[in-house]
């Protein structure tokens, strides 16, 4: 079994190799010269244009009235420039690809840094929000950044928990007070903001770290607790869609190998590579078709 276990990383690995090599090589055939993309190991291929950003006005995309889906939250799902440039990707940014573009559009609005509080408090949910129609789907993930300091340096952390309350601080960088809430607090009010639309919340489990339950472990790091936890309850107290997006993503990366998931699916302990982000969103797309009550699951492919 170990030998079986081995060789499979290997091969991984070097396929892997091979397909980051060929995203540098000119692969000339007659007097025409095309660029490898890499084929991707997951059978995905990119329809978006890795050059170019998802675009910034929501609801942009929509047209003859198809419904929009948007989807929020931090650089696990939008990196950077969105670019790949720094050879990291967020998982939004292949979310589009799991759809028939022909009867819905889907439109990548996380941001890096953001936690589920300050996605509100910046104006970045409600520009989302006011593009939001009817029949339309959002999905919210959020948890990586809502731990830190309520009020100092960055000041994204929300209350733990998934309560009602609250506390007033004042913000080193402003010197205003600002009433700062539970984490489940805030995922309740995405959820609350998204039926008033009439339209359909989604809230996911942030994605997996790339840390492991022991230094010798194969076993990634869930998020039943903490911040996975409160968005599933968060869910359940709005009576809305939850996806586990962690569990589904960390049941795959346990059957691939600690040596393989560091070096194949992660650019760092959080952020994903091409090939990670790509597994993300194939994963998300499976959750969402296994959500029986989901009306999101006819536009899959």
């Amino acid at each position: 079994m170990k030998t079986l276990k081995l060789s499979f990383t290997i091969v991984l690995m070097l396929a892997f190799s091979v397909s980051l090599s060929a995203q540098n090589v000119d692969n000339k055939k007659g007097n025409q010269t095309t660029k490898i993309t890499g084929e991707d190991l997951l059978g995905i291929k990119s329809g978006a244009d890795p050059k170019k950003a998802e675009p910034n006005k929501a609801g942009k995309s929509r047209k003859n009235g198809r419904p929009v889906v948007f989807t929020v939250g931090d650089s696990t799902m939008k990196n950077g420039k969105d670019d790949g440039s720094n050879k990291q990707w967020g998982w939004g940014h292949f979310f589009g690809d799991m759809f028939d573009t022909t009867k819905v559009s889907v439109e990548n609005h996380a941001l890096g840094g953001r936690s589920s509080r300050t996605f509100i408090t910046e104006g970045l949910w409600a520009k989302v929000l006011a593009a939001v129609q009817p029949g339309d789907f959002v999905l919210i993930q959020f948890g990586h950044n809502d731990s830190g300091s309520l009020n100092v340096g960055r000041a994204r952390a929300s209350l733990k928990g998934n309560g009602d309350n609250d506390t007033t601080v004042v913000m080193e960088l402003t010197g205003k007070a600002e009433t700062v809430h539970s984490f489940g607090w805030y995922m309740r009010k995405y959820a609350q903001d998204v039926k008033a639309k009439k339209a359909t919340p989604i809230l996911l489990s942030h994605i997996p770290r790339n840390m492991f339950t022991t230094k010798d472990s194969v076993a990634v790091i869930r998020n039943n607790d903490g911040y996975g936890l409160w968005t599933k309850e968060a869910a359940a107290m709005e009576k809305v869609l939850y996806l586990d997006a962690n569990q589904l993503i960390a049941d795959k990366l346990d059957k691939m190998g600690k040596d393989s998931i560091q070096l194949m699916y992660y650019g760092d302990h959080t952020h994903t590579s091409l090939l990670g982000a790509k597994l993300n969103a194939k994963t998300v797309a499976e959750g969402i078709k296994e959500l029986k009550s989901c009306k999101l699951r006819k536009y899959l492919k």
